[in-house]
């Protein structure tokens, strides 16, 4: 399958100038993405915890360990690319694209606040396997390039991990679970559409352009 043939459902699409923008620092992408992939593992184990029931079904856990450590894998690989190049990773990180699609999650409402944070985290997957497709196509670096190019190899398929994990809730899943979860991932396209065309640009892996 070549990364041509995989069309993802974003709503908003990166022109090829976001690329030769975010690459003007080259050293400050790779701290901002090594702090993507370190808040990526994160969450996972974090949603490991918030199936709404005490137990966990077996197929949540091995979804959420497999995602983390794919991501902490890429963390390892992006932070050592960083330091052979001279850069340091930072102590602080702000993203605010993140940072506003959470806080539109329903948070205290228990299956829905799990439902929204499995949206936000694959809206993020699936933006994040955009711009890597990008990256690899417009950066000159041939190392830069490999990288960007198997991380989407990587990631392309995590957005649809999560949305599959949403349909199967406990408050969910059922006859109308398909159209309850679609109906509520489209309402969430629309505002990361507008979300991210609003941002300001920069080295960042979610910037404006």
């Amino acid at each position: 399958m070549t990364r041509k043939t995989v069309e993802l459902p974003l709503r908003y699409r990166t022109p090829d100038a976001w690329a030769v923008s975010a690459l003007a620092d080259p050293l400050a992408l790779l701290n901002d993405h090594a702090h993507l992939e370190k808040k990526a593992a994160a969450n996972a184990l974090e949603l490991l915890n918030q199936w709404p029931d005490p137990t966990p079904p077996e197929y949540w856990v091995e979804c959420m360990t497999a995602i983390a450590r794919d991501e902490v894998e890429h963390l390892a690989i992006v932070t050592r690319l960083l330091a052979r190049r001279g850069g340091r990773l930072t102590k602080q990180h702000r993203n605010a694209y993140a940072s506003a699609l959470r806080e539109r999650v329903r948070k205290g409402q228990g299956p829905r606040e799990v439902l929204d944070r499995l949206i936000v985290s694959a809206l993020i997957e699936a933006r994040s396997c955009e711009r890597f497709e990008l990256l690899s196509r417009h950066v000159d670096d041939r190392e830069l390039s490999k990288l960007y190019a198997g991380l989407w190899a990587s990631e392309h398929g995590h957005f649809r991990v999560f949305l599959d994990l949403a349909m199967k809730l406990p408050e969910v899943a059922g006859r109308g679970a398909r159209l309850a979860v679609e109906s509520c991932w489209s309402d969430w396209l629309d505002f990361e559409a507008k979300l991210i065309a609003a941002q300001p640009p920069g080295p960042r892996m979610h910037s404006g352009v």
